[in-house]
């Protein structure tokens, strides 16, 4: 049986649409794997780009794709809300399917050796694929960002996995890894006061006391005048979402605040729905019965105020099929 992962580029361009679209040119229309999608977001400077399919098929592809960007962006003038250390800042390999998180690890090496062999660029590896402890947490690589890593790179602790211990002056450094399936998850609030939502982020994520496995920080959107708690979800096993978004409801109510929506950035696990939805229907008292993928999506609508969101945004969609 075929191995199936699910991959997902994270490049630090999210304006300029025709500069985007060049970026990703050379993931569309590839044989072995398909182009999912990709997520430009103008506030956070940053596009997400979601593959689903053989792992061997995506390497060159990729390369061809950190090519384009490391030719197209030019870190030094890059801003936005989310933090970043490259122009490709992140690749995780996430096992979807017939494969062992020991073989995303190879694969994500494999990338990471011809990507820097071939482009010249630095390399660490993080998470499954971390060469010592401090580096299995994305942010405490990224810590510094584009900036900071002129200077951190050359020091002992943090020489990179691959290449030389210097940025690539416009390019930054990349991190590349696998590991589990993460939910990067956002719960809109409608206020533009950052000290608010800094107080519901420092309440949910585990360096302030909140949940373990979440990370979440503050962030204001231009585009929608409003602030966002914005978090990964590293374990969504341990803390389902519906924990975390009715503490941040209830946190909101403080001051008067009614949360009404919320997003998922990428692709996420039906079991990660279905968590939550058991939840509300247990307490509503409704019957469980199973679910087709369009009927998780109008209920994950519903009680999580999900926006944007479709049965196409579930990774079993594109296992399955739509006919689910």
């Amino acid at each position: 049986m075929k191995q199936i992962v699910q991959c997902v580029p994270n490049f630090s361009e999210g304006k300029d649409l025709e500069k985007i679209e060049k970026i990703i040119t050379p993931l569309k229309n590839q044989p072995g794997f398909t182009l999912i999608s990709y997520e430009p977001d103008q506030d956070y400077h940053r596009t997400v780009v979601t593959l689903i399919g053989e792992p061997e098929a995506m390497i060159e592809p990729l390369v061809r794709f950190f090519k384009e960007a490391r030719d197209l962006i030019d870190m030094n003038v890059h801003q936005g809300e989310h933090a970043r250390m490259g122009a490709v800042d992140v690749v995780p390999f996430i096992p979807i399917q017939n494969i062992k998180m020991s073989e995303c690890t190879a694969y994500a090496k494999k990338l990471a050796e011809k990507v820097s062999s071939t482009l010249d660029l630095p390399v660490y590896l993080y998470a499954n694929a971390a060469t010592s402890p401090d580096r299995k947490s994305l942010p405490n690589i990224r810590k510094g960002e584009f900036e900071g890593m002129k200077e951190k790179i050359k020091t002992e602790p943090w020489l990179p996995d691959y290449g030389k211990n210097e940025i690539h002056p416009t390019f930054g450094v990349v991190a590349i890894g696998s590991r589990l399936p993460l939910l990067a998850y956002n719960i809109d609030l409608p206020t533009d006061d950052l000290t608010i939502t800094g107080d519901y982020a420092r309440a949910i994520r585990q360096s302030g006391g909140g949940f373990q496995f979440v990370q979440a920080g503050p962030v204001y959107l231009n585009e929608r005048g409003h602030t966002q708690v914005t978090m990964n979800i590293l374990n969504y096993q341990k803390n389902p979402i519906y924990r975390i978004f009715e503490t941040v409801k209830m946190e909101a109510l403080k001051h008067q605040l009614h949360v009404q929506s919320s997003e998922i950035v990428g692709l996420i696990p039906e079991k990660a729905l279905i968590q939550s939805l058991d939840y509300y229907l247990e307490r509503d008292q409704k019957p469980k019965t199973e679910l087709s993928l369009k009927e998780i999506a109008e209920l994950s609508r519903e009680y999580l105020g999900l926006r944007d969101f479709t049965e196409e945004k579930i990774i079993e969609y594109y296992i399955t099929g739509s006919e689910s």
